[in-house]
Formats: C-alpha cells, sequence, structure tokens
C-alpha cells in the first residue's frame, strides 16, 4: 500500500513552473515567436509536455481546471503540434480519474490521402457536431492559433466557450478570446518568470 502523501494542487503547480524554468524557458536573445511578434521571453513547451512528469503535472492541472468551468465536456484538442501532446497527456488521466474526455487533434490543414481529415482521433462516423469542446494550447500569444481551431470545430457544429494554455503570455489574447465570447484558462502566464 503506497503510504507517500499526494502533493496538493498548490505543490503541483509550483514543480510544473519549475520545470517550465528549468527546460523550455530562455530568456535574453530576442527571437520571433510564432504570432509573428519579438521577445526576449521564448518559451518552447514540447520538452516541458514531453517530460514524464510535466505531461502528467499539466495533464492533471488542465482537468482540475474543466472542473470549474460550467456545463459538461465531451472533448478535448486543438491545433497542432502543441495540442498533441496535452490532448494526448489528458485523456489518459481524465480516465484514471473517473472522468473520460475524449481527445481530438485539428491539422493546419487538411490531408491530401485517405480520409482527407481536418479533425483527427475520433471514430468513424463520428463529428464534433453538437458536442461540447474544450481547446488547449501550449503557449498563446494573441490567440491566432487557438482561434483556428475554434473556427474549425464550430464549422463542424460544435460549440466553444473555453480555452486552457499551459502559459499566457498576456500579449492579447484575452482580448481576442473576448471578442468571439471565449474564456481563456491559463495555468501561468509570462509575468511569472521576471
Amino acid at each position: 500500500m503506497n503510504t507517500t502523501p499526494q502533493p496538493s494542487l498548490q505543490d503541483m503547480h509550483e514543480r510544473l513552473h519549475a520545470i517550465i524554468k528549468e527546460k523550455s524557458y530562455r530568456f535574453g536573445e530576442e527571437m520571433t515567436l510564432a504570432s509573428g511578434k519579438r521577445s526576449r521571453h521564448y518559451f518552447n513547451m514540447k520538452p516541458t509536455m514531453l517530460d514524464p512528469q510535466g505531461a502528467f503535472l499539466i495533464a492533471t492541472l488542465m482537468l482540475e481546471k474543466v472542473k470549474t468551468f460550467e456545463g459538461s465536456f465531451d472533448a478535448i484538442g486543438g491545433l497542432e503540434l502543441g495540442a498533441v501532446p496535452i490532448a494526448s497527456a489528458i485523456a489518459p488521466i481524465s480516465h484514471i480519474n473517473g472522468t473520460p474526455i475524449q481527445a481530438f487533434l485539428i491539422r493546419k490543414k487538411a490531408k491530401d490521402h485517405g480520409t482527407q481529415s481536418l479533425i483527427e482521433g475520433l471514430q468513424d462516423g463520428l463529428t464534433l457536431d453538437g458536442k461540447n469542446i474544450i481547446i488547449v494550447e501550449d503557449v498563446t500569444t494573441t490567440g491566432g492559433s487557438a482561434i483556428k481551431a475554434i473556427e474549425a470545430v464550430r464549422d463542424q457544429g460544435a460549440t466553444v466557450q473555453n480555452v486552457i494554455t499551459i502559459l499566457d503570455r498576456e500579449e492579447g489574447a484575452n482580448e481576442a478570446f473576448a471578442a468571439v465570447n471565449i474564456k481563456l484558462t491559463s495555468l501561468l502566464k509570462k509575468s511569472d518568470f521576471k
């Protein structure tokens, strides 16, 4: 029998911050971001998302955030590449927790072969029509990538009210999401790393 006490959500949050600071954050030379903006604060979340503990902490903390949202949710996913490790970690953790959430991913461009799908991960014959969806992201700057994901699932008939990101760079995403009636929730903010 395991008698090791489970870490608190605060402890998990602090550990995730430490992993990101060690593996995914760089400050110094100005770099161009996916949004086209330039910044001396650079976050590459892939080393954290693909770290065993990092993946577990992200999934667990995001699922805790989902509990605070209104209503129930049918699926969670987002735009490749950033959302893929997140959704892939959330699905099994949600199952272990007894509240399974289907994961999916959205291609940046539909396949030109096979099923020519834009949305992947759903069983043949199933769509997102009528489903309540949560969009996930690794780093959110202006919200452009998540808005593409929102448009893709809304085109399939899904409802989206929430975006969860590991890190909000605090550079306009909140305002962009508010304009399309979406609430942004983040595990951490850029200001946490100053």
